[in-house]
């Protein structure tokens, strides 16, 4: 049952062919890491997963490429060098080198110039790129700009999965793929519509912020098209904020990985977290990741979970994408038409969300009221 479901990660969700060359790599525990015994043990797994796949997709192509790197350490944050190489080929990695750009991508101080001749230096070295990727690393790579060329520039297909665990084989990823992407592809296209957003909870939560030409997204796990890039699990709709715009505060009840022992309440002003309120322990990692650059505390993205199937509340991955659930993350959003770029992204969920569309002329409509869906109904 989980073989099948990890080949159908090949034939359904990426569409392989026996002639595409595709990359699956993880990260192992960096020496400086300190966890504890069960987060040790979901790593040791997550590197299983990640070879068991490897092996899967020999049935689909020969041309499978392993490989394994020491942690980054944070979400966001971009792969090695060696990564470079086996995604883009050497030759586009020397040429990024040669030209001083190498380094800058790495550490996301790239100028939007650096940026356009890296994606010529890149575009002319494609035909020695990978066609697709399987992203099983712990800390995510969706929003690097490794991913971002490869996607953009390269046309690779892009399956990232952070923090998989097996138990989502039977889970979240046995869902109606069609039904997943009709659902998702509707709800995009009512929040398309509005011009600015209003974000309730039950437990506090109240936020406010401009989408004026920015687009949602829709991630359904069909990943088929050249260029195709999203989470598997797959479902939701994401859009990033318009830098400046959000106020407010979230009420966090849950960490990535675990529920908060005490709630943390973030403060939002002019799109930037001024201030962590809360003396439960990830409120003392929340503030050292946001003090190291001020473009981490940007509010980078709203999701909408679509997927009827993810029901677990312990892994963003997968919580993210629960039916009815709203994320909001911290850090880097360049990666979908925001202008932000930062070596983090944090996502947080928000459980029996209220969620307000208002268009240009100032009327709401309510896309969900407490969780639940309520399609053409008006809320004021």
């Amino acid at each position: 049952m989980l073989i099948d479901a990890i080949r159908a990660i090949y034939k359904t969700n990426l569409g392989i062919k026996d002639n595409e060359k595709t990359l699956v790599f993880t990260d192992r525990l960096s020496g400086s890491e300190i966890i504890d015994a069960y987060e040790q043990c979901r790593r040791e797994r997550l590197r299983d997963i990640a070879l068991l796949t490897a092996e899967a997709g020999r049935a689909f192509t020969k041309k499978v490429i392993f490989f394994e790197y020491p942690s980054t350490l944070g979400h966001g944050k971009e792969p090695p060098v060696q990564l470079w190489s086996l995604a883009f080929g050497d030759k586009a990695v020397k040429g990024l080198t040669d030209a001083g750009l190498l380094k800058p991508l790495l550490n996301k101080e790239i100028n939007d110039e650096g940026i356009r001749i890296a994606e010529g230096i890149i575009k002319r070295q494609r035909r020695s790129s990978v066609s697709a990727v399987i992203a099983l690393s712990n800390y995510s790579t969706s929003h690097t700009r490794f991913r971002d060329l490869l996607t953009r520039v390269c046309g690779a297909r892009y399956a990232s999965m952070p923090l998989f665990d097996f138990a989502m084989l039977e889970g979240a990823m046995n869902v109606d793929w069609k039904a997943l992407a009709k659902r998702t592809e509707s709800i995009a296209k009512m929040v398309n519509n509005a011009q600015d957003i209003e974000l309730k909870t039950m437990n506090g939560t109240h936020l406010c912020f401009s989408k004026a030409g920015r687009k949602a997204y829709s991630d359904t796990g069909i990943l088929t098209k050249a260029g195709s890039f999203g989470n598997l699990p797959a479902g939701e709709v994401y859009l990033a904020p318009l830098e400046g715009t959000a106020n407010g505060r979230l009420v966090l009840e849950w960490a990535p990985t675990r529920e908060l022992a005490s709630p943390i309440t973030l403060i939002i002003k002019k799109g930037v977290v001024v201030e962590v309120l809360g003396d439960e322990p990830y409120a003392d990692y929340l503030r050292s990741r946001l003090n190291e650059r001020m473009e981490n505390a940007n509010i980078a993205e709203l999701g909408i979970g679509t997927n009827d199937k993810a029901q677990r509340p312990d892994n963003i991955l997968e919580s993210e994408k629960i039916l009815g659930t709203i994320h909001i993350a911290l850090g880097d959003n360049s990666s979908f038409s925001g202008s932000i770029r930062t070596p983090f992204h944090q996502d947080f969920v928000f459980f029996r969300p209220t969620l307000l569309l208002i268009n240009k002329n100032g009327k709401k409509t309510a896309l969900m009221k407490d969780g639940r869906f309520i399609y053409g109904c008006r809320y004021a």
